[in-house]
């Protein structure tokens, strides 16, 4: 379908929604079969079973019960349960898996997001085993939790993971511990029996949990430190599931606040131990633990939210444009009968912002697990070195990586270059580093994960009220089509999954400095303006003028002190350093969804079934991304001028000199040279009169020199040319596209 853009070019629509071949281009997994299978599988789960679980009510009762169990069942039969395994350990994928879990969570969001919580939960209760525990015991519990072989008697072990404590620490302070650990038995020459008494809040999976992996804390002189241990159901004493936690979302998921009081041999350590001086010290404490296991699944529950977005598109589109049929005044052909609510420009436009957002938490969600996957390998190669080098210790460490920092600056700078240009060797020498690629790709995985949760859950769920809205009175039904309301409100639940936002704010405050990201920072700004010159359409001048912004004033906050004489960039100022990382996940967000789409562009002719309709898809993602990308420099653009101007106080007519203002006398005689100078004057509102008179208003304007700043501001609003005219071109694409005769899952 073509329409007119001007007199010498016109536009490519899209004919149907973007489908399978689409995604897998622009989220890189086209050449990776295993994943699309996996992709099916959670699919046909989610939008059959768990759909009809939603339709059926099962949303209606907050207690575990066999209908919600025959989730379990399925994530069995259709092989969810052992995505997350090595295949040594019963699994079925080699290697890093960060994308593959990312892309079950987004499947089964599509339809619940408790669905996708009950089996996010199971691999969060893995995690730490995965992550930091021993050999043995990850070998132990990977391969308990896979479900059985045709002929093997076993029953399947499922687990929750507690770190959460009863109030009043629940959500706030993941070093502060209630849980507590002594040793109770320690004869000669045997392994120590510990007592754990751990209570817990909001555990996930403890309705049917076998097992638990808790964080806890020492209350024994004989024990350093904390460390996370594994419970089991068997164990001697009390593994009480606990009070029911009667929530108003994700209820297909069992949560409950667990009573466990029990007996453990000083194996179920995770990570093990070691004994100096007649004192077990764990090898592993539980904050290093859950900073591994965090960091990677943030991002899932990211994503969850994005395919919230997503999956809302077609029912808004359907409602929209049937909301007029069986009327009167309503007969097929006619535009009331085909177009309905999308006769009128507002629906269309609201619909093209919440679809922007969902394509934006969707690049960045799956480009940071992607991150991840290429990061795993390199963590581990990491240990191994450090273990080589003989370096202990947290401070031998940061001591290492301090000294490789200027190492991994150069790579950075070489790798920038033009390839006739670079040191070849030494280019080669320091990317053959198992620690500088380390500290590079860290540096990178340190900002894009708390950046993804926070943005794609927080935003999210903002835009996902206003997918809502879009139904009318719909939206807030029980039948709504695709669930709308219940995905509304579950999306207030993920944006505090894993730490709530302020967590997340403050990650970001402390790792957004970090040189090394800053330096692939700069580069990617000069990407932008070279991909802008090449594709105009995306929105990439906008967004590369936005980073500037930002980074300006990033270095103006850490160099500059407000009115009263204090560092305005200060870890404990949340109100300068929130918002400026806050600022900073909308470019991460644009960035990502412009590579998408240019991704799309260069492999979508591989793909027969993408080419035919490429250019439409191409046209129609290159105007949603020049949508966001205005979006996020509007955003970018207020956050940095509150943060530059707001911290300086303002004048004040009777405290504060006059000198800078225009004198009344001076004005009218220089009127007599330049004819309308003094009315001009007078309009700035700095005319002082020789009677002390003055305009209303709080005092003289501000005169502060911040020419850069201004100059940066007014090039960004600048940028914005065009980009309301690409919405103007989604919204008719939107009118336009074909869409199913019915969902694909029940109402």
């Amino acid at each position: 379908m073509e329409a007119k853009k001007n007199e010498s070019t016109t536009v490519e629509f899209m004919s149907t929604l973007p489908g399978d071949d689409v995604r897998q281009i622009m989220w890189r997994f086209a050449d990776r079969y295993e994943l699309q299978m996996v992709i099916q599988s959670a699919r046909s789960l989610a939008r059959g079973v768990v759909a009809r679980l939603v339709a059926d009510g099962a949303r209606n009762s907050h207690e575990w019960n066999e209908q919600k169990a025959q989730l379990l069942t399925g994530f069995d039969e259709v092989g969810l349960t052992t995505v997350f395994m090595d295949p040594e350990d019963g699994g079925f994928i080699p290697g890093p898996k960060n994308l593959a879990l990312a892309l079950v969570a987004f499947e089964l969001s599509w339809v619940d997001g408790g669905a996708a919580t009950c089996s996010l939960a199971s691999n969060l209760a893995l995690s730490p085993i995965h992550e930091r525990g021993t050999p043995e015991q990850r070998h132990t519990y990977m391969s308990r939790c896979v479900p059985p072989l045709p002929g093997e008697d076993r029953q399947i072990w499922r687990g929750a993971f507690a770190l959460t404590e009863p109030l009043p620490y629940v959500g706030v302070d993941t070093g502060i511990l209630s849980g507590r650990m002594r040793v109770v038995e320690w004869e000669e020459g045997k392994e120590p029996i510990l007592q754990v008494e751990k209570r817990g809040r909001f555990i996930t999976n403890m309705g049917f949990a076998n097992f638990v992996t808790a964080a806890v804390d020492s209350d024994d002189p004989r024990i350093k430190g904390s460390a996370m241990v594994i419970l089991e159901e068997g164990d001697p004493g009390m593994f009480d599931r606990g009070a029911t936690t009667l929530k108003l979302v994700h209820q297909l998921s069992s949560t409950s606040d667990p009573i466990l009081s029990l007996k453990i041999p000083a194996s179920r350590i995770i990570g093990g131990y070691t004994v100096k001086d007649g004192v077990i010290i764990p090898n592993i404490s539980h904050g290093d633990v859950i900073e591994s296991v965090f960091r990677r699944t943030r991002v899932p529950v990211g994503i969850m939210t994005t395919a919230k977005l997503l999956s809302a598109v077609e029912p808004v589109i359907r409602y929209q444009r049937s909301r007029f049929r069986g009327g009167a005044a309503s007969s097929p052909g006619t535009p009331r009968y085909d177009l309905g609510l999308q006769q009128k420009e507002d629906s269309l436009q609201r619909l093209v912002d919440v679809w922007a957002t969902g394509e934006a938490g969707a690049a960045l969600g799956f480009a940071t697990a992607r991150l991840f996957d290429e990061f795993d390998p390199l963590e581990r190669e990491k240990e191994r070195a450090l273990t080589e080098r003989g370096i202990t210790g947290a401070r031998a460490q940061m001591k290492l990586f301090k000294e490789l920092e200027k190492g991994a600056l150069e790579y950075l700078a070489l790798a920038n270059k033009p390839e006739a240009e670079r040191d070849a060797a030494r280019f080669a020498e320091l990317g053959a580093d198992t620690l500088v690629q380390f500290l590079i790709t860290d540096s990178l995985t340190n900002v894009l994960c708390p950046a993804c949760k926070l943005w794609n859950t927080g935003f999210g769920a903002t835009m996902m009220r206003e997918a809502v809205s879009l139904m009318g009175g719909y939206g807030i039904t029980e039948d709504c089509p695709g669930f709308l309301g219940q995905k509304w409100m579950d999306a207030q639940l993920e944006a505090t999954y894993e730490g709530p936002e302020a967590v997340q704010r403050r990650q970001l405050s402390l790792t957004m400095t970090n040189e090394l990201f800053l330096a692939q920072f700069r580069q990617w700004i000069k990407d932008m303006r070279r991909i802008a010159s090449q594709h105009p359409g995306t929105g990439a001048c906008t967004l590369a003028s936005a980073m500037e912004l930002w980074l300006w004033t990033l270095d103006y906050l850490q160099n500059t002190k407000d009115a009263d004489g204090k560092p305005l960039y200060h870890s404990s100022r949340h109100g300068v350093v929130f918002p400026a990382a806050d600022a900073l996940c909308w470019l991460l967000a644009s960035r990502q969804q412009i590579l998408d789409l240019l991704e799309l562009e260069a492999r979508g002719p591989e793909n027969p079934l993408v080419a035919e309709g490429l250019a439409g898809f191409v046209t129609f993602f290159s105007d949603l991304a020049h949508v966001q990308a205005a979006r996020a420099a509007g955003e970018v653009g207020r956050i940095c001028a509150e943060l530059v101007y707001g911290y300086n106080r303002h004048p004040d007519w009777c405290r504060d000199a006059v000198e800078n203002c225009f004198q009344g006398e001076q004005l009218d005689a220089l009127d007599c040279i330049m004819p309308g100078i003094a009315d001009y004057g007078r309009s700035l509102g700095d005319a002082l009169e020789a009677d002390g008179s003055h305009t209303p208003k709080a005092g003289p304007c501000p005169h502060e020199s911040l020419q850069t700043f201004m100059l940066l501001r007014q090039r960004l609003d600048i940028c914005l040319t065009g980009a309301r005219l690409a919405k103007d071109r989604a919204a008719m694409a939107v009118s336009k596209v074909m869409i199913p005769e019915a969902l694909d899952y029940p109402a």
